[in-house]
């Protein structure tokens, strides 16, 4: 399972999901009233890192970090 937590002004509890690659995570996003905004706006992080790729291989025990983008100084 890849557990999926949401930053900032995201308002959502983390997700248990069993998918494989951000592309899927995506598509979770996309199918869902609350978090379809964030798709292609957010940032991702993988365990930490920032990762760009969609085809990213995910692996059991993976936490995935969605990172709205901020403004301010």
């Amino acid at each position: 399972m890849i557990r999926v937590e949401f930053l900032g002004p995201i308002v959502k509890e983390p997700l248990e999901l069993d998918i494989k690659t951000l592309k899927e995570l995506a598509t979770v996003m996309a199918e869902d009233s609350q978090l379809k905004e964030w798709v292609g706006i957010c940032a991702v992080a993988v365990n930490d890192t920032i990762v760009k790729k969609s085809n990213y291989e995910l692996h059991s025990g993976d936490v995935v970090s969605i990172l709205p983008p901020v403004c301010g100084g």
